[in-house]
Formats: C-alpha cells, structure tokens, sequence
C-alpha cells in the first residue's frame, strides 16, 4: 500500500510537503511529478516488485500517462498476460503497471477487471485529464477538495490540509457523528472535503469534475439450495485467501477469538509452508477479565492449534492515555471507537515482523452476523403477519426477546430509515443534553442517509439495511479504522473476505441460510469453513470485541477525560457543546448512575480532533 497525492496546478515545494504528510504510508520510498496543469505526488510501502523499475509516480512506455496508486491488484498476473498478448510491453513485475496498462488499453473499462483494492489518479498528458478511481467496496480511501478551481486529491485529510484549504465544519456531518459515531461518505466533518464513494470513478478537465459510478453490486438472489451454496462459499473463500497471499514482503494474521480470522488462518495453512506469525491483543485488567480478553485467550488457543508464531500485545490505561491523540491524528475525519488504541499499537507491533496481515473484516455485513440483521429479518417476518394479529402475536412471542418499551412500534416502521435509525442512532435525549440546540438538528442527519443511500436501497428491509451496512457502516466506520491504523505504521491490511467474487456471490444468497439467531447470525459462512474452526469457535456465540474504556474512565482515565472535556481545552467548542451538562454526564458515568460511554468517548475524539486540526 502507499499513499497518493496530487492537484490541478504546479507546485513542487507543496507536492512534496503533502509527501511527507503522509510518509507514514509508504516509508520505502518517495516520488512527485510536476508539470504544466498537474502535480502528483506518491509515498511507496514497497509489497510487490521492491525493485526501482517500480518507482512512483510511474509513466507510460509513450510518457504520456502518469499514475500514483494506491492498492493490490490480486489478479494482476492474468490481466498482465492479457495485455502482453495485445502487445503491451512491461519493464517491471508490479501491479502498478498492469493498472496504468489497462487504463490504457480499456479507458475506464478496465476497473471492471480487477479484483483488488485500491485508489489511484493517472494523468494523460495529451488529452490534460485526470482519471481517478476507488475499489469496489471501499478499502482504500480517496479524499479531494473542489473549490475555486483547485482540485486537490489524497489518501488522507491531514494531506489536503497542508494548502491551507478553508476548514469550516460540516454540521450536518457533525449531527451524523454523535448519532453514529462516524462520518457516512461522500462527506467529511469538512465541508469541501469530500470522499468519492466506493465504486466510483472521476474525470477532471478544464476545471470540471465529473463523478460517475462504474459499480453496482447486485442484491438479487439465485435459489441455491443450502449444500451448493455451502461449497460455493468455501470454493470463493479459499481462492480469495490464495490469490491475497501474493506478495514479495511477510505476511501473518490478526488473529481474534472469532470465526473470520479463524477461518483465514486455517485457509491459509493449507497454502503455505512455513510457521505463520499471528497478531492479537490483549487488555491490562483485573475485572470482568471474560469479557474483555475473551478474545486473547481464544487466540492463544487457535495459535497452539494450528502452531502459528504468536504474538500478544498488551494493551494498558496508560497506553490509552500515551496514544490517544496519534491516533486521533491518524484517523484525522471522525470516527469514535474505542478500541482504535489498541489497533494501532497492535499495528505497530505487527510492523516488526511482517509487512503484510490478513484480517477478518466484511464478514458479518455480507453474510448477516450482527444481532440487527437478526432484528431487520424480525420485522421482515412480523410484516407478514395481518396487521389485526400482530399485538397478539408480539405479546406471546417478541416482547422478551427485545427488551424495548416501545416495541410494537419498532416492529411497525414506517420505511426502512425509520428501522435504521431506530435499531442504530445514539440516544436522542442524550444528545439533547450535550449538543448546543443551534447545531443539534436530526433532520439534517436524516436528509444525509436520505439523499446518499436511502433512495438506492432495494429488497425487504433485511436486504436493504443489509446493503446499507456494506456501503456506510463498512467503509466510512470499519474499514477506514482499518486503513488508517495500520498504515500509520507502513502496515499493509488485506480483507479476503471482501474479495469481489466472494462479496457478489453471499449477495446472491438468501437471508435464510445466513440469518439464523441473534447471537451468531452468518450461518452459512459458518458452515462453510467448519473445517477450519476448532470445536470452541464453532460452538462459541458471537461475542463483539470491547475494550476497557468504560471502566478506565472511572479510574486511569478519569484525569484526562475531565481535562480535555473541559471548556478550557478548546475554547471555541464552547459554541456547540453545554460544558455544564457534559460534566454532569461524566460524573454520572464514573459514579455509576449511567452508563455514558457511547457519549463520552465521541466528545473526547472531537475535542482532540478539533484541537489538532482546527
């Protein structure tokens, strides 16, 4: 992986500053280009052809063409082969090259043959255009800010800020953050900044942008009976697990206690031949220990089962409090989950060893593993129902399973927004208490979901916000996690999971093979690689990964919370925060009168973000 950068005018001393911004991505190497009308810039984390003959920006046999890019091309090999017989020449052995060919060959054509990750920009000389793209489901990210004709493109915020763009906050991102917890894309709490959605291809030229998408995953359903569509999980899984072992740097696992990672590494045990290095954490904490290193303790197990070179980090309150704010910077667009901290040290350590892991990601949104799914399928089924029966119904049989006052009305939604949001945003009254009522506005997150998402969405509701989770939840709260903690460290994290064939064919799987109880749910993805799970990771119910932070707040982190939610901390915050009532609200958390971390944690991230980037 690596980072890119680039804009619409010549400035070398600022392509190079937005270089070293993003260093981090690619320690191997740097490079920039600079000519009339364009300026690209490229950090290079050296995975495939480590050799120079793989410099970026790298140009076109002709010198017409120039791209920076950012990914792994998993089929590269067959689409060079391809190229070869068109008569295409190569002077390296990289996928950048194969990219920057099958533009060539195919125009925008040619996103349509790769199956991989990435992001990248190529620039043709002849024609001034830019063509810039971003993978199907939004593993690398791609940010650009459009404003008086300066166009400006990076793989990360922090990048684009070093033009000293006009930093005016976005509130209708900022009310989706504290219901949320993340920024759904195109936008960013900056208001032009934005992220070009996965699937999505843009031309710029003679100062205008065009934004098309070049894909749309299908969510039609093919009537598999459950023992084929079993082996045809299996069969996609194992190959997606083969073809993103392909690389010239180490590679291990992050290993959790859960099925996905499981399963990665017992695929990739039959594909290798030697001891393979796994990675997990582990919390510093002599309460609840079950709960909070759940997780460890199963992967130490797995590790001695299939005799990997394991390796555990500790994770402490003072590690928190050490490397809250790098992380933060790190992240740079908002995104609060506290187990961020431990990703990144995790990354760090990991980087010592290997250059590359597997991780587990994209799992439970394309077969259905989170107990939501569980309730969507619910509310599908109660619909059918006749509506005189339903009372009845919820009375005898639902009452106990949700534990919601107002279920009956839950169960009743008027459209699939209305489920969303009730199964899925913050606490209304809460947010009422902290966000200041001239920025507080629902509405204006509603309209968000509404205009990007809401209005593309097909199938009953279990399909819809199936799709939702793949096309917000995934990229803009998961995967973005995933992107940026790791490569803070130069540390390549690949998502066989997410492999575009594996991906298209669990779409076109009924909900009924995946959809089967509230605490494990993906049935089917389960079924389909038993034979890599142990007895104790098949028979475990799903359990979600938790940090501490709930309960270090009471104790190691209590210092800092009061600091940095304090008016004097940042002082133009007090314009939309009731300091008052956040401190009322963290009392009562460290009190134990109410449980506040959801937000608690939010307003921290962004009193530490707004002081670093405001």
């Amino acid at each position: 992986m690596c980072g890119i950068n680039g804009f619409n005018f010549s400035d070398e001393r600022l392509i190079q500053k937005m270089n070293k911004k993003v260093k981090h991505r690619g320690p191997d190497d740097l490079g920039y280009f600079v000519d009339n009308g364009i300026s690209l810039g490229h950090t290079r984390l050296s995975i495939i052809d480590l050799s120079e003959k793989a410099h970026q920006p790298m140009f076109s046999l002709d010198n017409n063409y120039v791209i920076t890019y950012n990914g792994e091309l998993y089929n590269f090999k067959e689409i060079r082969k391809e190229l070869k017989n068109k008569g295409f020449k190569f002077i390296s052995n990289s996928d950048t090259e194969v990219v920057l060919n099958s533009y060539i060959a195919y125009g925008k054509d040619c996103l349509q043959k790769f199956n991989g990750i990435f992001s990248f920009a190529i620039w043709d000389k002849k024609k001034k255009q830019l063509f810039a793209a971003r993978d199907y489901f939004g593993v690398k990210p791609f940010f650009y800010y459009f404003k008086n004709n300066k166009f400006i493109f990076s793989s990360e915020i922090k990048s684009i800020l070093e033009y000293n763009i006009d930093k005016e906050l976005d509130y209708q991102s900022l009310n989706t953050y504290f219901r949320f917890l993340y920024i759904p894309g195109p936008q960013t709490i900056f208001k032009n900044v934005k992220k070009l959605l996965p699937g999505n291809y843009l031309i710029f030229k003679d100062n205008k942008l065009e934004i098309s998408k070049y894909y749309n995953l299908s969510n039609e359903k093919k009537n598999y009976s459950f023992i084929k569509a079993k082996e045809l999980v299996k069969d996609k899984f194992d190959k997606a697990v083969k073809r993103q072992l392909v690389s010239d740097r180490p590679l291990g696992v992050f290993l959790s206690g859960g099925i996905d990672s499981t399963a990665i590494l017992g695929s990739m045990s039959k594909l290798v031949d030697h001891k393979i290095k796994t990675f997990t954490v582990k919390f510093d904490i002599d309460i609840e220990k079950d709960k909070f290193n759940i997780d460890s303790e199963l992967a130490k197990k797995t590790s001695k089962y299939y005799n990997t070179d394991h390796n555990e980090l500790l994770v402490t309150a003072k590690d928190v409090v050490n490397n809250l704010e790098k992380v933060v910077y790190h992240m740079d667009d908002l995104v609060s989950n506290h187990t961020q901290i431990a990703t990144y040290l995790l990354a760090k350590m990991s980087k010592n060893k290997v250059d590359v892991v597997l991780g587990g990601d994209g799992a439970d949104e394309i077969f259905g593993g989170y107990s939501r799914h569980y309730y969507y399928n619910l509310v599908d089924r109660f619909l059918k129902i006749p509506k005189f029966l339903r009372k009845n119904y919820l009375t005898k049989n639902i009452s106990n399973v949700l534990h919601k006052n107002d279920i009956y009305n839950k169960l009743n939604p008027d459209n699939s927004l209305d489920l969303f949001w009730s199964l899925n945003a913050q606490s209304e009254k809460m947010i009422n208490r902290f966000l200041k009522p001239e920025i507080n506005n629902q509405i204006k997150s509603k309209e968000l979901f509404k205009k990007h998402y809401f209005n593309e969405l097909d199938g009953n509701y279990t399909d819809q916000l199936m799709q939702l989770d793949l096309k917000s939840w995934l990229v803009d709260e998961s995967l973005i996690k995933t992107d940026k903690l790791t490569m803070a460290h130069g540390l390549e994290e690949r998502v066989p999971i997410l492999d575009k064939e594996l991906v298209e064919l669990a779409m076109s799987i009924p909900n009924k093979y995946k959809i089967n109880k509230k605490d494990q749910g993906k049935y089917i993805f389960k079924e389909s690689v038993k034979g890599y799970l142990p007895d104790y990771i098949y028979n475990k119910p799903k359990t979600g990964w938790f940090s501490p932070a709930a309960k270090w707040l009471r104790t190691d982190l209590k210092d800092m919370a009061y600091d940095i939610l304090s008016e004097d901390y940042n002082s133009d915050t007090k314009d939309i925060f009731d300091f008052n009532e956040i401190r009322k609200i963290l009392d009562n958390h460290i009190n134990k009168k109410e449980y506040a971390l959801n937000a608690i944690w939010p307003l921290i991230t962004f009193q530490i973000w707004y002081k670093l980037f405001k």
